[in-house]
C-alpha cells in the first residue's frame, strides 16, 4: 500500500518539486516529512501547489514578456567595442562576454555575462553575431562591431 506525497523538491528517481508521487508509508514517515522533502497529499495542501503553479506560472509569463521586449530593442542594436590589435588584424587579448555586457551597460542595457552566448573570445577585429539568451524560450542577436583601439 502506498500513500500519496508532494514533494517540496526534486528527489532523484522519485520526482521533481510540486509532482504529487505514490511512496511507501515508511519512506514518507520517517524520511521525506522529517526532512521537509514532502508535504502529505491532502485537500488543503492539493489547493496551496495549484496556486502555487498558478503564481510561478504568472510570474514566468510576466519574465517572458519582458524579455521579449528587451528582445526586440536588441534586434536592432550594434555595438562596438574597442581593442588593441596587430597584424593581421589579431587582437592582443579577446573580446569577452564582460566586454559585451559593458558595452551594453554603456548602452543603458543591463544583461548579464552569463546569458550571453558565446562560444569562444573573438580574437580578431570584424562584425559578428551574438547570441543573447534572455529567458529559457527568448534569444535574441546582437551585433558586435570589434575595432582597433
Amino acid at each position: 500500500m502506498n500513500i500519496e506525497v508532494i514533494l517540496k523538491e526534486d528527489i532523484k528517481s522519485i520526482g521533481k518539486a510540486g509532482e504529487v508521487v505514490k511512496v511507501k508509508p515508511g519512506f514518507a514517515r520517517n524520511y521525506l516529512f522529517p526532512q521537509g522533502k514532502a508535504v502529505a497529499a491532502g485537500e488543503g495542501n492539493l489547493k496551496e501547489l495549484e496556486h502555487h503553479k498558478r503564481a510561478v506560472q504568472a510570474r514566468q509569463s510576466k519574465l517572458k514578456k519582458g524579455a521579449e521586449e528587451l528582445a526586440a530593442s536588441l534586434a536592432g542594436l550594434s555595438i562596438t567595442v574597442k581593442k588593441e590589435a596587430g597584424e593581421g588584424d589579431k587582437l592582443f587579448g579577446s573580446v569577452t562576454t564582460k566586454d559585451i555586457a559593458d558595452a551594453l551597460r554603456r548602452e543603458k542595457i543591463t544583461v548579464d555575462k552569463r546569458s550571453i552566448e558565446l562560444k569562444e573570445p573573438i580574437k580578431q577585429l570584424g562584425i559578428f553575431e551574438v547570441p543573447v539568451r534572455l529567458h529559457a524560450e527568448v534569444t535574441a542577436s546582437l551585433k558586435v562591431l570589434v575595432v582597433k583601439a
